[in-house]
């Protein structure tokens, strides 16, 4: 079988290899995720929206698509990048191949390619725009859409729900307000088996709206893209700050620290996978943590805030954890419900529960 797939990265690199879901032509901006498992929970996260996702794990597509476990209903991922795919899923939960649903929403996906390069290259030249397009395609022609193609910043608005949504639990303790920047299922299904009771409203609900719910807690969602993108969401959290207790993760905890006037910038090629050391500096313990982001917090831009680094990632020193004990607010750039990924860090929602607890008795 001939290669009839290839990727073209702005700075002229080529990979050819095989093409399977969709074969249409896309520009994303490339990254790469370091976990063993989990490629549907990876390809269904809303965060990645516009990124071709290269996976350094070999191996993918062996356990099929089982129906429980999409983080979303209509995946968003740019593109995604393998080594070796497997078409013949041997899981008896699988209902359908990866190929199957990416076929179905429009994903591309490319495969018989030298991942191990590739994640070197993003290593030492930064994520950066790339093209996923025919064997056949022209490299000149395909610097030149490339340079002519921006990736958009509109991403929140297109994965956040559309109106507010209700998740009853079933031993309802709490009612928690959660802001929907591209969230998770398992976030939900975290804070329902916590006997929170979740009102999912959209990404640009303002705080009026947000009160009139009655909530005992509002959670910021993880999410795609610039954190500065939202400013609609910065101005709601910065209003409903010292009303409810705040938690927020990946996305939701930069908004956080933009809402106290923090600042943020991007990483070189971010945090994706299941294995990030992060310090706790409260007790000093040691996560490892599943993360999915491009941008950080500032920690010199920390310094005119009353917001305490709580977490430090041990590979880079970027923020992982931000508090204002007086605000009753708190945030962690990873994903304690860790979907797919370690448990380390599902004591961050028994947190959120006891903040919630003791306003309610304040």
């Amino acid at each position: 079988m001939h290669k009839n797939r290839k990727l073209i990265l702005e700075d002229g690199q080529e990979y050819c290899g095989y093409g399977f879901g969709s074969l249409k032509n896309c520009v994303c901006e490339i990254v790469f995720n370091t976990s063993m498992v989990g490629y549907q929970e990876i390809i269904s996260d809303p965060s990645y929206t516009d990124q071709a996702v290269v996976m350094t794990y070999p191996l993918i597509g062996n356990y099929g698509m089982a129906d429980d476990d999409y983080e979303t209903d209509i995946p968003t991922i740019g593109a995604l990048i393998v080594g070796d795919y497997n078409e013949e899923p041997s899981n008896f939960r699988s209902t359908a191949s990866l190929s199957d649903i990416m076929q179905k929403y429009g994903i591309p996906g490319i495969y018989g390619i030298d991942t191990r390069k590739l994640t070197r290259s993003i290593r030492d030249f930064g994520s950066r725009k790339v093209l996923i397009t025919d064997a056949l395609t022209d490299k000149e022609e395909g610097l030149s859409l490339l340079s002519h193609t921006d990736i958009p910043c509109d991403a929140v608005s297109r994965v956040s729900c559309r109106e507010t949504l209700f998740f009853p639990s079933e031993n309802e303790r709490f009612h928690v307000a959660a802001i929907d920047c591209g969230m998770k299922k398992s976030i939900v299904r975290s804070l329902n088996r916590h006997g929170c009771s979740v009102s999912v409203v959209p990404w640009n609900t303002s705080s009026e709206t947000i009160c009139a719910l009655h909530p005992d807690g509002v959670f910021i969602s993880n999410g795609p893209g610039d954190p500065n993108d939202v400013p609609e969401t910065i101005s709601t959290i910065k209003s409903l700050i010292g009303s409810f207790p705040l938690f927020g993760i990946c996305l939701g905890h930069q908004i956080i620290a933009l809402s106290y006037g923090a600042g943020t910038y991007k990483l070189k090629f971010g945090h994706r996978g299941g294995n990030h050391p992060v310090k706790n500096l409260e007790n000093g313990r040691i996560e490892i943590t599943s993360q999915n982001h491009s941008y950080a917090v500032d920690v010199e831009s920390l310094k005119e805030t009353p917001l305490k680094v709580t977490h430090l990632n041990l590979l880079d020193k970027t923020v992982e954890g931000l508090s204002c004990e007086k605000d009753r607010v708190f945030s962690v750039q990873y994903h304690p419900e860790s979907a797919p990924g370690p448990q380390d860090s599902a004591y961050l929602f028994d947190r959120f529960v006891k903040m919630m607890e003791e306003n309610r008795h304040a």
